[in-house]
């Protein structure tokens, strides 16, 4: 655009300077120059401004490169400076998760003695029903053996009853 501009300003220059000789051997053609100089003006004009308005495109992209560029670099940074956060606190998590796995294993350990001592603590402590079977054999057992008690108490109340009649019998015969 710009070396339009330059040729357009150069075919003006050279055009103008014909057209202002004194020599009238293009006097008839003075409205055609004219028109032409005329012409060329306009594209001129229109060469300038599209000009113009390339440089202004090409600036605001320019300062948009910039902008976008600082921008990015910031967020470059600070991304960075996330991930090194991130890492840090990531292994530091990491570390404490491991500490508390250990924690729970020990406690797990502690806790699974406690459960097996509770279960020989109520072995010993708690009273379990007896079953009927086993308590009618120890009730008949032991009216049994009362039986076989009351049995022996009254052969030994015959035998008393026996030596105090005796006595009796003995005494008053003394």
């Amino acid at each position: 655009m710009e070396k339009g501009v330059e040729g357009i300003k150069l075919a003006l220059k050279v055009l103008r300077e014909y057209y202002a000789k004194e020599d009238k051997g293009h006097a008839s053609a003075d409205g055609a120059g004219g028109g032409i100089i005329g012409m060329l003006e306009v594209v001129e004009s229109d060469f300038s401004k599209g000009l113009a308005e390339m440089i202004s495109e090409e600036e605001n992209a320019q300062a948009s490169y910039e902008q976008t560029t600082k921008e990015n670099d910031i967020a470059k940074v600070t991304k960075e400076q996330d991930v090194k956060y991130k890492t840090k606190e990531a292994k530091s998590l990491d570390k404490a998760t491991a500490e508390a796995n250990s924690d729970r294993d020990g406690l797990q350990t502690e806790l699974d003695a406690v459960l097996e001592y509770w279960e020989k603590i109520k072995e010993q402590c708690i009273a379990k029903p007896e079953p009927y079977e086993e308590r009618k054999r120890r009730r008949e057992a032991e009216i049994a053996g009362l039986k076989e008690a009351l049995t022996i108490l009254e052969g030994e109340s015959s035998l008393l009853q026996r030596d105090v009649t005796r006595h009796e019998f003995l005494g008053a015969s003394h």
